[in-house]
């Protein structure tokens, strides 16, 4: 296994790394969200909804619609050293609730997309958003995660945080058209 070093862009070690004959073999990000605009976060969630997208909160026993979403999404999720998301069986997924509040998008019947988020160091912090890809680029990511903002907001948390690999750029486009701001850009770096 390679002896991976996750280190933010602007830390001096990243030319130490270099000179040492380490290489970037994959980039990621974080951003954060400050006292967002909650029209803005309402007119995501009123976009998916006029598209035909039920939006709402999800308890446990979404479990097995969540588990067969994530699953369905596996192959898709960029697998990097800093940015790794193993989806796990049925109990994985039931495990999330009650330190996680999940948030989904259906389009009839079928669970299409979700966001999952928890309170954290007093940050509403997005563990993951996923989405089918027949309901990509339709604003549900958007659509989800606005909710899920928006309910963290009705219980005074107004600010929040997730992160992605650098080659999700849709996911980055998502979070930045609901207002979060780039903040940390990482590179993984290996021998």
């Amino acid at each position: 296994m390679p002896d991976y070093q996750i280190v933010r862009d602007d830390d001096p070690r990243c030319a130490e790394l270099e000179a040492a004959g380490y290489r970037v073999v994959a980039e990621s990000w974080a951003v954060r969200l400050v006292d967002p605009d909650r029209e803005l976060l309402e007119s995501a969630v009123r976009r998916a909804i006029a598209g035909g997208i039920t939006v709402r909160e999800l308890g446990p026993e979404a479990a097995p619609a969540l588990h067969e979403l994530e699953k369905t999404n596996e192959p898709d999720y960029p697998d990097t050293p800093a940015t790794h998301r193993a989806v796990g069986d049925a109990a994985d997924i039931r495990a999330l609730w009650p330190d996680h509040r999940v948030f989904g998008a259906f389009d009839g019947h079928r669970l299409v997309g979700a966001t999952v988020i928890r309170s954290k160091d007093g940050f509403g912090d997005t563990a993951f958003t996923s989405v089918l890809s027949t309901h990509r680029r339709r604003g549900v990511a958007q659509a989800v995660k606005a909710a899920s903002i928006l309910a963290f907001l009705d219980i005074g948390i107004n600010r929040f945080s997730t992160g992605g690999a650098a080659t999700n750029q849709a996911s980055l486009q998502a979070n930045q058209a609901l207002g979060y701001q780039l903040t940390e850009h990482w590179r993984t770096y290996a021998p």
